[in-house]
Formats: C-alpha cells, sequence, structure tokens
C-alpha cells in the first residue's frame, strides 16, 4: 500500500529528529532522518600539483656552464704552461689532481654528514616508535644499531659492557631502550650539558664586555655553529659545511617548533632573575641574554643530534645548564 504524500510541519511535537546510530522517540508519529554534519565528515586535502622543476633546471645549467669554463680555463692554463716549460705543465697538472682529489674527500665527507643526520632522525623516530607501542623486536633492533653507532668509542666501552651484560634480562622492548638510554647515553648526556653551559657563559661574558654591536653578532653566531657541531661530534656525528648547514636548519626548525617550553623551561624565571641586572647595567642584560638564548639553541641541538629521545632521562633545563653561569660584571 503505497502512502501519499503528506505535509507536516517540521517543529511539531510528533516529530523526532534522528541521525545515523540513533533510536527515534517510540510515540513519534513522524521520524526525520538527518545527515551527518559536515564538519564530522572528512575534507579531502586537495592534491599538490606538480610542476615542472625549472629552478633545478636553472641552476643545473648554470652549473654544467660553470663546470666548462672552469674545464676550457685549467686547459688553456696547462698548454700555456706545458708551451713554456715541460716541468710547469707537469706541476700543473699535478696541482689540479690535489685539487681533484681534495673535492672528492670534501664530497665524501659532506655525504657521510648527511647520512648521519638521516640515520640519527630514523633511529630516534624508531626508538620513540618502539617504546610508545612497547615493541621489543623493534627495540632490539634499535639498540643493536645504537652499539654499532658507537662500536669505535672507547669512553664508551663500560656503557657497551654493562649493555651487553644486561639487555638480555629485560623483557619489555620500552625498559630495554631505556637501558642502552641509561648505560651509552647517559655520559653523553652529561657532557652534552658542559658543553651547553661552556658555551653560554662565553657568550654573556664577550657580549656584555664587547664595544661593538656588530663583533656580538659575529661570535653568537659562531659560538652557536662551533656548539652545534661539537654536539653533532659528541653523539658520534661528523657534519661537514653542508651537513652542518642542514643540521643547523632543524636546530632552528625544532627550537621554533618547542618554542612556547621555553617558558616552562626555566627562560622566564631566568629573564626574572636576572632583571635586576639587567636594569643596572645594559650590557650586563643584553649579555645575560644572549647566554640564555645561546643555551635554549643548545638544548634544541641536543635534542636534534641525541639519537634516542628522552624516555626516563629528564631533558636538560635552562635552570640547571644557566646554574653555574655567575652573571659577568660589566666593564
Amino acid at each position: 500500500m503505497t502512502r501519499r504524500p503528506t505535509a507536516f510541519d517540521l517543529k511539531a511535537d510528533d516529530v523526532s529528529h534522528v541521525r545515523p546510530g540513533e533510536a527515534p522517540l517510540p510515540d513519534a508519529a513522524v521520524i526525520v532522518e538527518e545527515a551527518a554534519e559536515t564538519e564530522d565528515l572528512p575534507v579531502p586535502l586537495p592534491s599538490a600539483r606538480r610542476r615542472f622543476p625549472w629552478s633545478r633546471l636553472f641552476f643545473g645549467a648554470v652549473a654544467g656552464i660553470l663546470s666548462l669554463a672552469i674545464g676550457l680555463w685549467l686547459d688553456q692554463l696547462v698548454r700555456e704552461l706545458f708551451a713554456r716549460d715541460d716541468w710547469l705543465g707537469w706541476l700543473a697538472i699535478g696541482l689540479i689532481a690535489l685539487a681533484v682529489l681534495a673535492v672528492v674527500a670534501i664530497a665524501a665527507r659532506e655525504i657521510a654528514g648527511l647520512i648521519w643526520l638521516r640515520r640519527i632522525d630514523r633511529m630516534r623516530k624508531r626508538a620513540d616508535l618502539a617504546a610508545v607501542r612497547d615493541d621489543r623486536p623493534e627495540a632490539e633492533a634499535v639498540v643493536g644499531e645504537l652499539m654499532t653507532l658507537y662500536a669505535d668509542r672507547p669512553d664508551l666501552a663500560p656503557g657497551r659492557r654493562a649493555t651487553e651484560a644486561r639487555v638480555h634480562d629485560v623483557i619489555d622492548g620500552r625498559d630495554r631502550l631505556v637501558l642502552a638510554e641509561a648505560d651509552l647515553l647517559a655520559p653523553l648526556d652529561a657532557a652534552a650539558r658542559r658543553l651547553v653551559s661552556d658555551a653560554a657563559a662565553r657568550v654573556s661574558v664577550v657580549t656584555a664586555v664587547s664595544p661593538r654591536a656588530a663583533i656580538d653578532v659575529i661570535f653568537v653566531v659562531v659560538a652557536t655553529l662551533g656548539l652545534i657541531r661539537r654536539l653533532a661530534a659528541l653523539y658520534g656525528g661528523r657534519p661537514g659545511f653542508i651537513g652542518l648547514a642542514r643540521l643547523t636548519r632543524l636546530v632552528l626548525t625544532h627550537l621554533a617548533v618547542t618554542g612556547s617550553i621555553a617558558i616552562g623551561d626555566g627562560l622566564a624565571q631566568q629573564l626574572i632573575g636576572h632583571g635586576l641586572a639587567a636594569k643596572l647595567s645594559a650590557r650586563l642584560g643584553e649579555g645575560v641574554i644572549n647566554g640564555l638564548l645561546t643555551a635554549r639553541v643548545g638544548v634544541a641541538a641536543i635534542d636534534v643530534c641525541r639519537p634516542l629521545p628522552f624516555l626516563e632521562r629528564r631533558r636538560p633545563q635552562l635552570s640547571e645548564i644557566m646554574a653555574g653561569i655567575r652573571a659577568p660584571r660589566a666593564k
């Protein structure tokens, strides 16, 4: 039996509005099924349109032209030297060979630094995921890779022996990572705190007594880059120029992402605590602020260079790092 179309008021008392998955009222004369809210539905993101890499083509063509120009210039130089005297030509060929050898060595070092950065980042992500899931096989693989990374470090030999002796007594995956963190990374973390504290102290003193702002900027940049390089070397890396630039970008990105943590990390308390010193001396206040910012960059660099995330060990706090730094006296 077909039902004839009927008009009814949606606001009437005997009309029951139900959504998908809900039961209607038992005494309802009319049941109206409503669609799901559009806000609850996933909105597909527009796919990025692939464009032709004109910029890469441009820089590749320019690099090819420069390579051809340098090659032709060297060829002409060697021919002219051979025309003058044979020993000058052979000397030029020997110097060119040494230059090519140096370029190959530099390129190999840069590639090794980039591979280390990728390896550390992948290891840290795998360890974090294994700790969250308590994945024993993945944790064993990460610990094995960590042991391989520090296999040629004599200063970590006691930690390697302790990890090998106790790792088979631990069943849970997270506990295996915690054990490796305590045995292998605890001494490195202590050394990293000292490096950051020393760098912050140097920046505070130099920028407090420096007579020119340009000297302050140059010294802070050099000290910050040197700190990042030393932290990378401490945790097992040897970044070259390109690797250091990439590592610095990762540190600054991490610092921008976790910048809000600085308020709870002791930065605000340190600033308030040194407020009186800043009022007494403007240069002294600038030195303290520069030291605090250097320490903040150092803490971010530890997070980026560390092969494991902080599991049971506490992340370095600015208050702890700056505790041993006394406010320098302005001259």
